[in-house]
């Protein structure tokens, strides 16, 4: 399907990259409003960031932007987060509020963009998890993210720079959660937490069964960590990359090693 990026390895930690495509088909491209074709909401150059560090890892990434439709929601319309603000399966607005469509998609709109990008996206993760659990007993799906540091739509004051989602410790083994967490820790000059305002999407609160030996984690990296600055045109920022990325590879590393007890 020409709007996923597949790339198989062996590894029982499985990326997914749900956020930093900035394809629109042109139905929509026309349908949004000046502040939407800004993309404002991506997650800018996060499968560049993460290129490379784990070589025999699986990697599922959408090129289609989640004003498409967002594939870390789900597919029924319910909130992830409940009373707070947040975005929708096809946000209405962006992460400021701001409304950013000409013109809203009808009912059966959404429901075609759920069948076409969406269905198809998860049936390859479940793919897969199952593959490389039937290779090692056990299967670890990291969800990569970023998002700017400072929203005050979407949360108060600035954001930790890892930001670790396992929704309340019952998406993955313990053991996992405590060595992300203490590698953060370790981590000079970053700060972090675990379960704060991002405690996982729907990718990992609907994969991660660690009783079924499918743990799955998100990782929410604060953007000024690798952007030389959180505004267009978001560019990518080498010296704060190497930095961060010593300490992603380290946490996909222990991943890549990790063995249930």
């Amino acid at each position: 399907m020409s709007f996923l990026e597949i790339s198989r390895g062996n590894s029982p930690v499985v990326l997914t990259i749900p956020h930093s495509g900035t394809e629109l088909p042109e139905d929509v491209r026309s349908s949004l409003n000046e502040r939407g074709l800004v993309l404002a909401d991506t997650d800018w150059h996060i499968d560049r960031l993460y290129d490379g560090l784990l070589l025999d890892a699986t990697i599922i990434r959408t090129r289609i932007h989640r004003y498409v439709i967002d594939v870390n929601r789900n597919p029924t319309g319910q909130s992830l987060y409940p009373g707070q603000n947040t975005t929708t399966l096809i946000p209405l607005t962006d992460f400021d509020g701001n409304e950013i469509w000409d013109k809203l998609p009808t009912k059966a709109e959404i429901e075609r963009r759920r069948r076409v990008y969406h269905t198809p996206y998860h049936n390859e993760i479940c793919f897969e998890l199952k593959r490389v659990h039937a290779l090692h007993g056990h299967a670890i799906l990291y969800d990569c993210h970023s998002i700017r540091s400072r929203i005050p739509f979407l949360f108060n004051g600035y954001l930790p720079d890892f930001n670790i989602g396992t929704n309340q410790s019952v998406t993955a083994d313990s053991k996992i959660e405590e060595c992300v967490v203490e590698i953060c820790s370790r981590a000079k000059d970053y700060s972090n937490t675990l379960n704060g305002r991002f405690k996982g999407g729907w990718t990992v609160r609907h994969y991660g069964k660690p009783q079924q030996g499918v743990h799955a984690i998100q990782m929410e990296l604060a953007q000024n960590t690798y952007l030389e600055v959180e505004k267009p045109p978001w560019t990518y920022c080498p010296t704060k990359s190497d930095h961060l990325r010593i300490y992603l590879k380290n946490i996909l590393a222990e991943l890549n090693d990790w063995r249930p007890s």
